[in-house]
């Protein structure tokens, strides 16, 4: 452990007791951390991808703290319906008849995507993937244990667990189980004796046949999308673990459904996981990003426009991790600019690494471990690096050791990219980025001037060269390639 990092005690939110507290595996050093897939019917917006950089800077930090991560990531690719409750098509089955292949060549070509989305993001890969079609056996195991123990009844439609005698049922969520009626994310099921009540197992109706379907006790058919991360997450962490995270929108069905069956099952009266942390949405003109509401903007979307993903990663950071955060192009070339400078500038220093930190370089890595060990705090650590780098008191080797501590868990570029890594230039493309920036400046100075043949002149330059130019309110512009 470095000393350093050991000063401040790692602090955070803990969404199961809605407190922030002192964080403490239950065996030290040792972490055990899941977190919830994707579900690989479609490519990842860039919605999806904020919960796993927000995964990857916790996971960082711990490991930078000193701890050792066994962090586990599922692949889901079978079993999540078209919402998040018990009716409708498998998310798998329907992408497969939309695109005429395979549910099997849908979820091998999203994962492949996913997995390069995140390596473009700089997210650390787990230490274990599992796919949910790989583990049908386990699940199977783990229902009959649960229907064998009473948890569970039959309908026609399935194999459901009884909420009812889950007397802690919805702690996570804080459910207000007295007025839930049927419908909205509660799904109607018809036979089911209370609304929360959720699928342990899926039957196949009669006449139906889809391409990912097993034998059970209770039929022919599939696992119900909660069984699945339980399983999977016992399987490789063990029947307790530390960690678990997702998205803020799993809280409600998901991750409560998660913790039911897994108490009932494990039967042993403590906590299946002792710290639950959820991100929050990213917004897109006041919306959530999802497919669904058509927001689904990709990866390969802010490369094509110019941007490095890191760029998207920074302004992630700039928001702590339990607050929503707006996206727009604007806020992108502001984020594009501000990583720019910060790269600039360790860049201009990187030579060896000072071995023992100089007072005002130890100032700057102390303040920055203060930042991340209350609750992640990035965009208190982001200003700690900035004020590093204009600090005139460090030496280049001072900045050198900074940028690879800061970096080791940020993960943005500082330790080793320049600043014309940044410049995600098309293929074909006789201008670069940069080159674009300052014809930008100069259409806006002589637009300011009102020399619009001027300005004129330039954004046609600019679209012979293969640039769109969108003006926004307020005077300024944003661009991307055509």
């Amino acid at each position: 452990m470095k000393a350093s990092a050991a000063e401040t005690p790692l602090r955070l939110f803990n969404t199961l007791t809605r407190e922030v507290g002192d964080f403490a595996p239950d065996i030290s050093p040792d972490v055990g951390m899941y977190s919830c897939g994707p579900t690989v019917y479609a490519d990842q917006h860039i919605g999806n991808m904020r919960t796993y950089v927000f995964a990857d800077t916790l996971k960082r930090t711990l490991t930078w703290k000193g701890f050792r991560v066994r962090h586990v990531i599922n692949i889901t690719d079978v079993g999540h319906l078209t919402s998040d409750a018990d009716v409708g098509d498998d998310k798998l089955e329907l992408a497969a008849r939309r695109e005429h292949r395979s549910a099997w060549a849908i979820a091998e070509r999203y994962t492949r995507d996913f997995k390069s989305d995140i390596a473009r993001l700089r997210i650390v890969e787990p230490e274990i993937w599992c796919k949910a079609t790989d583990h049908i056996p386990q699940m199977i195991r783990f229902a009959e244990e649960l229907d064998a123990s009473g948890w569970c009844y039959l309908l026609p439609s399935g194999l459901y667990f009884d909420t009812s005698k889950d007397p802690t049922y919805g702690e996570l969520a804080r459910l207000d189980l007295t007025g839930q009626q049927a419908g909205a994310r509660v799904e109607v099921v018809e036979g089911k004796r209370h609304a929360p009540d959720f699928a342990v197992w899926r039957t196949s109706a009669p006449g139906e046949v889809r391409q990912m379907e097993w034998d059970s006790p209770w039929g022919r058919g599939a696992p119900g999308w909660h069984l699945e991360c339980s399983v999977m997450s016992i399987e490789y962490l063990g029947r307790h673990f530390d960690v678990h995270t997702g998205g803020v929108d799993h809280i409600p069905v998901h991750h409560t459904n998660e913790i039911a069956q897994s108490q009932a099952y494990l039967a042993d009266r403590l906590p299946w996981v002792r710290w639950w942390l959820h991100g929050e949405f990213i917004n897109l003109r006041g919306a959530k990003i999802s497919k669904s509401a058509g927001g689904g903007i990709l990866v390969s979307d802010l490369i094509d426009r110019g941007y490095h993903p890191l760029v998207y990663r920074y302004l992630l950071l700039q928001a702590h991790y339990r607050s929503q955060t707006e996206f727009g192009w604007p806020a992108m070339d502001a984020a594009r600019t501000g990583l720019r400078r910060l790269i600039d500038r360790f860049a201009s220093a990187r030579t060896r690494r000072a071995q023992r930190l100089g007072a005002f370089a130890a100032a700057h890595l102390a303040a920055f471990d203060r930042a991340v060990c209350d609750d992640l705090n990035t965009p208190r650590a982001i200003a700690v690096v900035t004020a590093a780098s204009r600090d005139d008191r460090l030496t280049d080797a001072d900045l050198t050791a900074l940028a690879d501590e800061f970096d080791a868990v940020l993960g943005i570029g500082l330790a080793d990219l320049t600043p014309s890594d940044l410049d995600m230039r098309r293929r074909d493309a006789q201008i670069t980025p940069a080159e674009v920036e300052a014809l930008l400046e100069e259409r806006s100075a002589a637009r300011l001037a009102r020399e619009f043949a001027r300005s004129d002149a330039i954004r046609a330059e600019l679209a012979a060269a293969g640039v769109t130019v969108e003006d926004q309110s307020g005077g300024t512009s944003t661009w991307h390639w055509t």
